[in-house]
Protein backbone atom coordinates (compact mmCIF):
# COMPACT_ATOMS: atom_id res chain seq x y z
CA UNK A 1 0.00 0.00 0.00
CA UNK A 2 1.09 3.26 -1.01
CA UNK A 3 0.03 6.71 0.69
CA UNK A 4 -1.84 8.83 -2.17
CA UNK A 5 -2.91 11.71 0.05
CA UNK A 6 -2.69 12.95 3.43
CA UNK A 7 -5.72 13.90 4.89
CA UNK A 8 -6.66 17.08 7.12
CA UNK A 9 -9.61 15.89 9.13
CA UNK A 10 -11.52 12.81 8.67
CA UNK A 11 -14.19 14.43 6.40
CA UNK A 12 -11.52 15.68 4.05
CA UNK A 13 -10.24 11.86 4.53
CA UNK A 14 -13.81 10.66 3.10
CA UNK A 15 -14.09 13.01 0.18
CA UNK A 16 -11.00 11.41 -1.36
CA UNK A 17 -11.81 7.78 -0.59
CA UNK A 18 -15.29 7.75 -1.76
CA UNK A 19 -13.48 9.69 -4.82
CA UNK A 20 -11.41 6.90 -5.62
CA UNK A 21 -14.03 4.53 -4.67
CA UNK A 22 -16.33 5.78 -7.44
CA UNK A 23 -13.32 4.62 -9.93
CA UNK A 24 -13.64 1.67 -7.81
CA UNK A 25 -9.55 1.71 -6.42
CA UNK A 26 -9.55 -0.24 -2.86
CA UNK A 27 -8.68 2.06 -0.25
CA UNK A 28 -7.47 2.06 3.59
CA UNK A 29 -7.66 4.97 5.57
CA UNK A 30 -4.51 4.13 7.82
CA UNK A 31 -5.10 6.03 11.26
CA UNK A 32 -8.80 7.03 10.90
CA UNK A 33 -9.59 5.66 14.46
CA UNK A 34 -7.01 7.73 16.05
CA UNK A 35 -8.96 10.84 15.57
CA UNK A 36 -10.40 10.87 18.59
CA UNK A 37 -7.35 9.87 20.74
CA UNK A 38 -5.70 12.96 22.93
CA UNK A 39 -2.72 13.12 24.45
CA UNK A 40 0.32 12.80 22.29
CA UNK A 41 -0.91 12.44 18.59
CA UNK A 42 -0.90 15.47 16.63
CA UNK A 43 -4.00 17.35 16.17
CA UNK A 44 -3.43 17.18 11.92
CA UNK A 45 -2.12 15.15 9.60
CA UNK A 46 -3.12 11.39 11.42
CA UNK A 47 -5.27 10.05 8.32
CA UNK A 48 -3.52 8.92 5.76
CA UNK A 49 -5.31 7.39 2.46
CA UNK A 50 -3.85 4.29 1.04
CA UNK A 51 -4.05 2.59 -1.79
CA UNK A 52 -2.50 -0.58 -3.63
CA UNK A 53 1.24 0.16 -5.17
CA UNK A 54 -0.47 -0.74 -8.59
CA UNK A 55 -3.35 1.92 -8.91
CA UNK A 56 -1.05 4.22 -7.09
CA UNK A 57 -0.56 6.40 -10.39
CA UNK A 58 -4.05 6.33 -11.53
CA UNK A 59 -5.06 7.54 -7.77
CA UNK A 60 -2.42 10.28 -7.70
CA UNK A 61 -3.83 11.86 -10.56
CA UNK A 62 -7.88 11.44 -9.22
CA UNK A 63 -6.86 12.81 -6.04
CA UNK A 64 -4.95 16.12 -7.91
CA UNK A 65 -7.45 16.13 -10.12
CA UNK A 66 -9.87 17.08 -7.02
CA UNK A 67 -10.36 20.28 -5.49
CA UNK A 68 -8.83 19.81 -2.07
CA UNK A 69 -7.82 22.77 0.44
CA UNK A 70 -8.83 25.74 -2.21
CA UNK A 71 -10.54 28.53 -0.65
CA UNK A 72 -14.59 29.12 -1.67
CA UNK A 73 -15.09 31.61 -4.41
CA UNK A 74 -16.52 34.74 -3.76
CA UNK A 75 -20.06 34.77 -2.59
CA UNK A 76 -22.72 35.99 -5.58
CA UNK A 77 -26.21 37.41 -4.68
CA UNK A 78 -27.49 34.20 -5.16
CA UNK A 79 -25.64 33.10 -2.20
CA UNK A 80 -26.41 35.41 0.68
CA UNK A 81 -29.01 35.20 3.17
CA UNK A 82 -32.68 36.12 2.69
CA UNK A 83 -33.69 39.23 4.71
CA UNK A 84 -36.51 39.12 7.17
CA UNK A 85 -39.05 40.39 4.84
CA UNK A 86 -39.56 36.78 3.51
CA UNK A 87 -40.81 35.45 6.69
CA UNK A 88 -38.84 33.94 8.58
CA UNK A 89 -35.66 34.45 10.78
CA UNK A 90 -32.33 32.27 11.13
CA UNK A 91 -32.41 30.88 14.93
Amino acid sequence: MKVVYQAANLIDAHLVRHALEAEEIPVFLQGEALTGGLGELPLFGTILVCVPDVVWPQAKDIVEALPLNQPAGPLTDDDQAPDSSQGWLPA
